[in-house]
């Protein structure tokens, strides 16, 4: 085809996998706009694809990154003038849920769960269980709220309407990115920034997704039977197969198994 330019070109569409937590470390598994970003640079402008699409897998993760990696695909197809579809697997919930809005269009199985527009912060309290074994916690701050929300001191109320006030705008950053995206496809007579989550069918019908449909036979019906997929994802490094950092790739593991337990994957 190279030797033969006067032949029409097949159209290609690039495929983004787009799998896992996310969060800025890079580790495992985990999606940042750091790593992401060649990836998605290469999809979008590697042989002029008339399509990006992306395969999306991901109980969410760091708002920030979210919103990161969104704004990026945002840019290049405004600037591209590329059209962008997002295939939901298993889940798209939370930061998951935020790159999908970055999509012209939400494709989903009936299977899928996508939604909780929401934000949450979790952690652990210690302070008996240190008390029980003799141990003393000493903290010595400049700055009264340095010591902010410890897990090995008894919880203040101060502390939680402080945690609350950084929850509530960052909820409302969270809203405005999935009005401006999905707009009047929403439904009107539902709140659904609570936090909830939908399933297949009801999430097209309150307007989270556009749809039932699969990569392959929707793309091939938006594209024509030509159509060619072209991958692109992240690639793991050497030291990261073989388990490097153990102590620490174990701890990201729990909490990436505690964020997709919440959806019961």
């Amino acid at each position: 085809m190279r030797l033969l330019p006067f032949l029409p070109k097949r159209p290609t569409v690039a495929i983004i996998r787009l799998q896992g937590t996310i969060a800025a470390t890079g580790r495992g598994a985990t999606l940042s706009d750091a790593a992401l970003a060649p990836v998605i640079e290469r999809a979008f402008r590697k042989g002029g694809p008339v399509a990006v699409a992306l395969v999306l897998n991901s109980p969410g993760g760091s708002p920030v990154q979210s919103s990161l990696i969104a704004a990026r695909i945002r840019r290049l197809a405004d600037e591209l003038k590329v059209p962008v579809h997002a295939f939901v697997e298993d889940v798209a919930a939370s930061g998951g849920y935020w790159l999908a809005t970055a999509a012209d269009d939400i494709w989903i199985d009936p299977a899928s769960l996508v939604g909780s527009i929401g934000v949450i912060s979790a952690g652990f309290g210690f302070p008996d269980f240190i008390a029980r074994h003799g141990i003393e916690r000493r903290v010595h701050t400049a700055g009264r709220s340095k010591s902010f929300l410890d897990p090995f001191r008894p919880e203040r109320a101060e502390d939680v309407a402080r945690l609350t006030a950084i929850l509530d705008p960052m909820h409302e950053v969270f809203k405005a990115q999935v009005l401006s995206r999905r707009g009047a496809r929403l439904a009107q007579d539902r709140d659904l920034f609570t936090g909830d989550i939908w399933l297949g069918q009801q999430a097209v019908q309150v307007g989270l997704a556009d749809g039932i449909g699969h990569l392959v036979p929707k793309l091939t019906e938006l594209y024509g039977p030509k159509v060619r997929f072209r991958p692109y994802g992240l690639r793991r490094r050497f030291w990261q197969r073989f388990g490097a950092n153990l102590l620490t790739d174990a701890v990201a593991a729990v909490e990436e198994r505690a964020l997709w337990a919440r959806y019961g994957l």
